[in-house]
């Protein structure tokens, strides 16, 4: 006697496992972004508070140090006048510099939104290009 095994096949689409699994993956990210963000926005917040509080207290120690070693800290006038305006334009050029990073993420955005505007445009085009192309094999069968 012998047994026969009923199996089912299956039938899968390739394409709806892509379109299903890259959508998975997306609502994901869309999840896991702004926490990554937020890390990351703590952790600068957290590395500038580092670097600040390490300054001023170096600046502290060296006045200490100064201070009970009787070293003079006076210095000329024009010294001061260079390195407050110095200051101004390092602060000038970091301003600047901001400005024109966001701007140039801003113009990215807008590019990136434009072509998501455009995707099905593409596609459309693609599709025509398709069909021009496998036209002259359809119509041999």
């Amino acid at each position: 006697m012998s047994t026969q095994t009923n199996t089912q096949t299956q039938s899968i689409d390739a394409f709806s496992t892509c379109k299903q699994t890259v959508q998975k993956y997306f609502e994901n990210i869309s999840k896991t972004t702004p926490q990554y963000f937020q890390a990351i926005t703590n952790l600068q917040a957290e590395c500038l508070k580092a670097c600040e509080k390490t300054i001023n207290a170096s600046v502290s120690v060296h006045q200490e140090f100064a201070r009970k070693a009787g070293i003079s800290t006076e210095i000329p006038s024009a010294a001061k006048t260079a390195i407050v305006d110095t200051n101004k334009q390092i602060v000038q050029a970091s301003t600047v510099y901001n400005q024109l990073v966001k701007t140039t993420i801003d113009a990215t955005v807008q590019n990136i939104h434009a072509y998501t505007e455009n995707v099905n445009d593409f596609v459309d085009l693609n599709k025509n290009i398709i069909q021009s192309w496998t036209n002259p094999i359809t119509q041999k069968n």
